[in-house]
């Protein structure tokens, strides 16, 4: 028997995954306990249980931690738009849900929009995930037909929302989006 045969496949580390779950959680909690510009990566280790070390392993900046975290929050919206709807309505429906996403996370939403304009290669990394999550889920709403110019500008539109949301409240911020979305969709689409 060779002797690489021999060898037994290695499992995958769970470590890493887990040590992330534990740092984004506790980036959570520290966020609903104290302001952003209180947070810091060492107390975001202390309360996950790993070392400093560690949480900067994963997240090299508390803006990259928050990036990250609004990610996570955002992948946890369903994406099962009404097909019998209208394009209008399911792009409204779209964006309302992924502006509610840290609804009950007022820290996080306030966070996000200092944190989301950090130059840093870990929170452009992350900026471009979240755009492209942005735009898969404005085009799966659209459907098919429409031109990529009209996602790209409902997801700049989105964008934008986003960073209003920390000076206006979620409802308001909602209804801006829906006329937003008139204007781009045309208000003839229903």
């Amino acid at each position: 028997m060779s002797r690489s045969a021999a060898v037994a496949p290695r499992r995958p580390d769970r470590r890493p995954a887990q040590t992330i779950r534990k740092l984004l959680d506790a980036g959570a909690a520290e966020l609903r306990a104290a302001p952003y510009s209180a947070l810091s990566m060492r107390s975001v280790a202390a309360r996950a249980e790993v070392s400093p070390a560690s949480a900067y392993t994963y997240f090299p900046s508390k803006n990259a931690l928050v990036a990250n975290l609004y990610l996570d929050t955002l992948k946890t919206v369903a994406l099962q738009p009404d097909n019998s709807e209208s394009p209008k309505r399911r792009v409204n429906a779209v964006m309302r849900g992924m502006l509610l996403a840290g609804a009950d996370q007022p820290g996080l939403t306030a966070a996000c929009a200092t944190a989301m304009l950090a130059d840093e290669p870990a929170v452009e990394t992350a900026r471009a995930e979240i755009a492209q999550e942005f735009a898969r889920r404005i085009r799966s709403a659209l459907g098919p037909g429409w031109r990529p110019d009209v996602a790209a500008t409902l997801g700049l539109t989105f964008a934008g929302a986003l960073m209003s949301a920390r000076f206006l409240t979620h409802d308001q911020t909602a209804r801006q989006l829906e006329s937003a979305v008139d204007l781009v969709l045309g208000a003839s689409v229903s």
